[in-house]
């Protein structure tokens, strides 16, 4: 079984992570129960933030970022799914917290798949259920760590966890904007596109790639601005970038002309949730 050192080998954890230190009496008071072991070791090591796509709830958000703070999202995971539950029982074939030996949410992906705990029996050997709504719930007798190890490493994929980058990352968690371009089609072939995209960015990091039958992705990091960048045809052909909300003029100017250079016409602009944004792109 993976520990918290064999997890930091594989994929660095940041130099000062973010809402990592706490009152772990006072959360696990308001939870009803003490938290797992390696659970403990992975907020202590990484504090918020995202391994890939995966964000790790920590206990001590709070406020700033409560949705993902652990605690207040265990006060709202059975309220948010109660009428659902009512329609659809058979998607839920595990009661949710604060229900005995209920569901409770630990970590959860872009698309909202639930990394979730299943409360039965003593912490230190809770299995690890990844949920999917109405579409997938399987059940893993492993830890938090052990299950994130397992993935990120490629040695043990976990359905509804999408694919394995080659080069796993852990970002900490700061304010950004994301911002999802949307862009026609262009007579230049994809590596070219990209490569002209990382030359306006340069210098970049990879932070993996991969493609499928649906098209491709190209993960990558602008380093020296702390944006990180998809670059895609798998959801529409689009550039997801993030960055620091000061960043958003800047952010603007340099994608758009990117995109243009790319032989590309910037169709739309909009935040994470729908809402357009850098209108007159």
């Amino acid at each position: 079984m993976a520990t918290i050192d064999d997890l930091a080998r594989l994929v660095p954890p940041p130099a000062a992570p973010v809402h990592a230190q706490g009152d772990w009496s006072a959360a696990e008071a308001t939870l009803g129960f003490t938290l797992p072991t390696d659970y403990r070791a992975l907020v202590v090591t990484y504090g918020l933030g995202q391994f890939g796509d995966i964000t790790l709830f920590t206990p001590f958000a709070g406020a700033t970022w409560p949705y993902v703070d652990l605690v207040w999202q265990a006060g709202e995971l059975l309220d948010g799914y109660r009428d659902f539950r009512s329609d659809f029982p058979e998607a839920f074939p595990y009661p949710l917290y604060p229900e005995p030996g209920g569901l409770l949410q630990w970590a959860v992906t872009g698309n909202g798949v639930m990394l979730c705990w299943l409360t039965q029996g003593a912490p230190d050997t809770w299995p690890v259920v990844v949920f999917d709504f109405g579409d997938h719930c399987e059940r893993y007798d492993t830890g938090a760590v052990d299950l994130l190890y397992g993935h990120l490493s490629g040695r043990r994929p976990v359905s509804g966890l999408g694919t394995t980058h080659a080069i796993p990352w852990f970002d900490a968690a700061r304010e950004r904007d994301h911002v999802y371009v949307r862009l026609s089609d262009s007579d230049r072939p994809y590596e070219e596109r990209l490569r002209i995209l990382r030359a306006a960015l340069t210098p970049t990091g990879d932070r993996g790639s991969f493609t499928s039958e649906h098209g491709r992705q190209d993960h990558f990091k602008a380093i020296d601005r702390d944006w990180l960048v998809t670059y895609e045809t798998a959801y529409g052909h689009q550039i997801r970038v993030a960055f620091p909300p000061d960043d958003a003029a800047t952010a603007r100017a340099v994608i758009t002309a990117a995109a243009h250079e790319m032989g590309c016409t910037v169709l739309a602009a909009t935040t994470h949730n729908g809402t357009p944004t850098w209108i007159g792109s």
